[in-house]
């Protein structure tokens, strides 16, 4: 009788420290999930605000430009024109940084004859205004906008460039505005897709405040569409890319380069920039 009431004992000793333990992960758990909910905006958006160089490093002429935006945030880009530029490229960067982390981008793009302007959303550089989804499309409409009204761009002659979370914006303001071409590099097909990849324990999409969802909008882009990406991306999977560029009709062309997500345009070189070069040969420009 000993024995079995020292093991009824033990049984119940260890059954309240299970249960404590369970309430523990449990609540550590839904503990993250409300921090994610909260601070999704921090753990997408990583905004800096100084301004480390400019095309003028390289000899490139420039314009710094402020223009407001539809709620009236200001915000700040360079214009960078060529003489007999093939198109002017509508270029909007990723989710870090800001625009004077792109200098080997502008000088890639300026080397195939297209004039350029890149700008910072709200909270980025020099412009001012708080970070939102709905935010950052108006303000890629406001850039296209100081295109048209302001530098008499004409709209025929734009092509669209979206890098990683630009990509989002472009396939947005397509649907507003169809460009000569857009160009989609290392693209998702959603935040809540992507998230689902790299926190596939949380329950992403009951999560998710913020999605930049390109899935259906790329479907009714009749333009001319390039999807860039690589197999070696280690924060948007290259699969995601590859089903943005599957949903998007023709007319389209994929562009598998290799890389890291951040380097792989410059690691891959001439494949990245012959790529550029045909797609923009098809455009006839």
């Amino acid at each position: 009788m000993g024995n079995c009431k020292r093991l009824v004992q033990t049984f119940r000793f260890f059954m309240r420290h299970l249960m404590a333990i369970v309430v523990i992960i449990i609540g550590a758990y839904l503990l993250v999930c409300l921090l994610a909910f909260l601070l999704q905006s921090q753990m997408i958006h990583f905004p800096d605000r100084k301004i480390v160089a400019t095309p003028g490093l390289f000899g490139v002429e420039y314009r710094d430009v402020f223009f407001e935006t539809e709620d009236a945030v200001s915000l700040h880009g360079w214009f960078i024109p060529l003489e007999n530029a093939r198109a002017c490229v509508l270029f909007c960067h990723g989710n870090a940084g800001n625009i004077s982390h792109r200098l080997d981008s502008i000088r890639i793009f300026r080397a195939l004859g297209l004039a350029i302007f890149i700008f910072d959303y709200r909270s980025y550089g020099r412009s001012g205004g708080r970070i939102s989804e709905m935010g950052l499309y108006a303000d890629a409409r406001a850039a296209r906008r100081f295109l048209v009204e302001e530098e008499e761009i004409d709209p025929a002659r734009i092509v669209y460039f979206g890098r990683s979370l630009g990509s989002a914006l472009v396939v947005e303001l397509a649907t507003h505005h169809l460009p000569l071409a857009l160009i989609a590099e290392s693209c998702f097909t959603s935040i809540p897709d992507l998230g689902r990849k790299v926190y596939p324990w949380l329950p992403v999409r009951l999560l998710s405040r913020i999605h930049y969802d390109s899935t259906m909008r790329v479907a009714g882009l009749t333009c001319p569409k390039l999807f860039i990406h690589s197999r070696e991306d280690e924060i948007v999977p290259f699969s995601l890319g590859r089903r943005l560029f599957e949903l998007a009709p023709e007319p389209k062309t994929f562009l598998e380069i290799s890389g890291t997500h951040n380097e792989g345009f410059l690691t891959s070189g001439s494949t990245y920039v012959e790529g550029l070069k045909e797609f923009l040969g098809s455009l006839g420009i």
